[in-house]
């Protein structure tokens, strides 16, 4: 059976994380082999690449330091597992930076796509989860939180230029799917498994 790559989008405090966990044990409860990953982060050089992120770079060098950390998961965790027929589970992909570095720093997404193209070697996720929530709330849920990194700790104006850049993203390509991320995190895991389980049996090997 072929791999099958879905990433978890949403802004600061939607409950990527959470619902990414929960959606990988109930896969792995089927019989599923699956890989959790998240961004920036996943392999040594991620990691790295994380820390540096909590300093405050100009919106290029951001962007550049969030390319480097995906195009060593893509080649060392996410492209391998799916040549295995592995479900892999990621909290944050290319849909981050188009709304983030793109609608949020005001970055050209024509050129974001093509850098990012190149740093994936063309890959992309089947299904694209984002978990939407108002950016109030959000950023609320994650207030005192020590491990955000610099972007989540932007301006209220920000954080809603990056709503809505992903509400446009969702509203142009089918395989976004939005969940309300203000239901019961239950709730919001059973319809993100339920998404995931629709699209296992659907899905063409990704490229």
């Amino acid at each position: 059976m072929p791999g099958l790559f879905v990433a978890f989008e949403g802004g600061e405090g939607s409950g990527k994380s959470t619902a990414a966990t929960a959606v990988a044990e109930t896969l792995r409860a089927a019989g599923h082999e699956v890989v959790l990953c998240r961004e920036p982060g996943g392999t040594p050089a991620g990691e790295e690449v994380r820390r540096l992120l909590h300093l405050d770079l100009t919106p290029r060098a951001e962007l550049f330091a969030f390319l480097v950390a995906r195009a060593e998961m893509v080649d060392r965790i996410i492209r391998p597992a799916l040549d295995r027929g592995t479900i892999v589970l990621c909290d944050r992909f290319e849909g981050s930076t188009f709304a983030y570095q793109g609608f949020g720093r005001g970055l050209p997404i024509a050129s974001l796509r093509s850098l990012n193209a190149f740093a994936t070697a063309g890959l992309s996720p089947n299904l694209v989860l984002l978990l939407e929530i108002d950016p109030e709330i959000g950023l609320r849920r994650k207030l005192g939180e020590e491990e955000a990194i610099r972007t989540g700790l932007e301006s209220l104006e920000f954080h809603r230029r990056v709503f809505e850049g992903y509400r446009s993203l969702a509203g142009k390509d089918r395989r976004w799917r939005t969940i309300d991320a203000s239901l019961p995190a239950g709730e919001v895991a059973h319809l993100a498994s339920r998404a995931v389980e629709d699209a296992l049996y659907r899905t063409p090997r990704p490229v």
